[in-house]
């Protein structure tokens, strides 16, 4: 039996089929090339860390070069986000130490004291002296506010002299509490009096552990002016009442490294006995009653 030629042979569907079928370009993903690259790298693959390190370290000139730009790129980068973050204010440069955090910023920024260091730290606009405590500003320190002078009316053995001697009293107490000094304060009042003693304690508290500055306080009115009967107890021989309505404000405290600003004016009564003795008018009893709501 002769077997014709090929192109002779007739062709049937399952030919024509599968010749096609081994015709067709075959379909390689870039999935199936990676999985393959993988496969064959991690087949030739060093064994052993000192062998990876020794091909790692076995390249041409190029490659090194490439290696050596990407290390100087990215040395850079790092370097120019440290010098940014330097100039924003983001950290501190290396080795610099930050300063005490800031307490309450005040509106205007006082001047420090002469006697306070210029390397002092600051907080607030103001220097924090050694002890920790705020430092007073130069302008507002204590021998800016002058001692107050006894009236020439104090003097006298009267109604008139009773209330001078309180006028004056009340000016004392202003000049306690905006320097500190309650020397002369005490030195106008009796030894028993829980009043001035309770105020000069409240001051010296004050001073202790920080300052005040620019309180303020006026007689808006004289409520009354009267003596009082001696009762043998806590009122004695020659005492007047004297009662003034007060119109204040606070102004400035300081508290270790806490600033307290109060502008608000408020009301309140001060009442004081005035005793003649020893020839001059002494307080021996004295309240103050502010108002509550301020």
């Amino acid at each position: 039996m002769m077997v014709p030629p090929l192109s002779e042979r007739p062709v049937t569907e399952e030919d024509e089929e599968q010749f096609r079928r081994e015709s067709m370009p075959c379909k390689y993903t870039l999935r199936q090339r990676w999985a393959d690259y993988r496969a064959e790298a991690r087949a030739n693959r060093p064994r052993g860390v000192k062998a990876r390190v020794l091909a790692w370290l076995h390249v041409e000139p190029f490659y090194w070069g490439m290696r050596a730009a990407y290390v100087i790129l990215f040395v850079g980068a790092v370097f120019a986000v440290y010098i940014n973050g330097v100039a924003e204010g983001w950290w501190h440069a290396w080795g610099e130490k930050p300063t005490v955090a800031a307490t309450t910023t005040p509106a205007a920024r006082p001047t420090p004291s002469a006697s306070s260091s210029t390397e002092a730290a600051m907080s607030g606009g103001y220097q924090i002296g050694p002890d920790g405590v705020l430092v007073r500003p130069a302008e507002h320190a204590a021998s800016t506010y002058t001692t107050p002078e006894l009236p020439e009316e104090a003097k006298e053995n009267t109604e008139r002299g009773a209330e001078a001697a309180a006028e004056y009293y009340h000016a004392l107490m202003g000049y306690s509490w905006n320097t500190g000094d309650t020397s002369a304060l005490l030195d106008i009042s009796d030894p028993d009096s829980t009043f001035a003693t309770s105020y000069a304690d409240d001051v010296a508290e004050l001073y202790s552990n920080g300052w005040a500055y620019g309180t303020e306080s006026e007689i808006s009115h004289i409520v009354r002016v009267e003596p009082i009967p001696e009762n043998g107890n806590d009122v004695r021989p020659n005492t007047i009442a004297v009662t003034f309505q007060l119109s204040s404000k606070t102004g400035v405290m300081c508290q270790g490294q806490k600033i307290m600003k109060r502008d608000r004016e408020y009301q309140s009564l001060l009442t004081l006995y005035m005793t003649w003795q020893d020839d001059h008018w002494i307080e021996t009893q004295g309240s103050l009653i502010t108002d509550a709501s301020k």
